[in-house]
């Protein structure tokens, strides 16, 4: 084999069995699934995701995140999405095809209102009709994050937390890409974004924990803040509490980012070096259990 010609398939095969996907009966490449060009979730972003991980070929927490994603739906007036009967032999089928038994990676769940021939954001009664929204899933091997962090607070992004959009995991990530932009072209990893009332609200894409004189503390909701999986879990074992949180660090807190995939320390706020905590993958594995 020419050296040009081997370097090719190499690189190629590379991403062999890293990700894979299932929409309508179908197992496929991520990159070459499709969904039509008229199917609101892809127009509109209206739908619900969830992600989960999968750690040593088991998904972590399914029915904390599947009770999000019915609820999610719910608040959005939505149909209510495919159970745990039906999706989770999808999610074993997936991970045998990826051979994950003894791996890491995600999964990424899907439930938009599906097809629409209308214009315009109306929704009619064949929109909210469960046979017409479309279900879609994705497995990826990957692994948990945990390296420290740079972030800075938005001064563009605001969450609303009146806003139905702050409570369920939307396809409509628009503020959060602004705010991963905003970081970017500050020359830093992240983003923090305060509520409309001043107080600290949550990453771009992650919860926020405090440790403050040995508590952990997390922005309540009415902050505008998502309820991820993990913070739930934080508060359900009682580990943390809510608090109003002032976007000022105190001396000596450590602030992390925590989702189902990651839990980074912040090493600095807008400049300012934070003291770091240096046990992330200890707590995530604990939550995560």
């Amino acid at each position: 084999m020419e050296a040009n010609a081997y370097f090719i398939w190499v690189k190629m095969n590379k991403n062999i069995n890293k990700s894979i996907g299932w929409i309508d009966g179908e197992w496929g490449s991520t990159d070459a699934l499709t969904i039509p060009i008229n199917d609101r979730g892809l127009t509109l972003g209206d739908g619900v995701f969830e992600t989960i991980a999968i750690s040593n070929g088991r998904p972590k927490l399914i029915i904390d995140h599947l009770k999000r994603f019915k609820k999610g739906a719910a608040l959005l007036g939505m149909a209510t999405p495919p159970s745990h009967a039906e999706i989770f032999p999808l999610i074993q089928e997936g991970i045998d095809r990826l051979s994950l038994h003894k791996s890491n990676g995600s999964i990424r769940l899907n439930w938009s209102r599906g097809s629409s021939n209308q214009r315009g954001i109306n929704i009619d009664s064949n929109d909210n009709k469960e046979s017409n929204h479309r279900f879609w899933l994705e497995i990826h091997a990957s692994e948990p994050i945990f390296n420290s962090v740079s972030a800075i607070i938005s001064q563009c992004e605001k969450r609303n937390p009146n806003s139905q959009l702050s409570h369920c995991k939307s396809f409509n990530y628009g503020q959060a890409i602004q705010a991963k932009r905003e970081a970017q072209l500050a020359g830093v990893e992240e983003a923090i974004l305060l509520s409309v009332n001043g107080q600290v609200s949550c990453g771009s894409a992650s919860n926020i924990f405090i440790l403050r004189e040995k508590k952990w503390l997390t922005p309540s909701s009415k902050s505008g803040c998502l309820n991820g999986v993990m913070r739930q879990q934080a508060l359900k074992v009682g580990i943390l509490n809510e608090a109003e949180i002032s976007p000022k660090p105190e001396e000596e807190d450590q602030w992390i980012l925590i989702n189902s995939l990651s839990c980074r320390p912040i090493k600095t706020l807008n400049g300012d070096t934070l003291s770091t905590y240096t046990k992330c993958k200890e707590l995530w594995e604990i939550l995560s259990n």
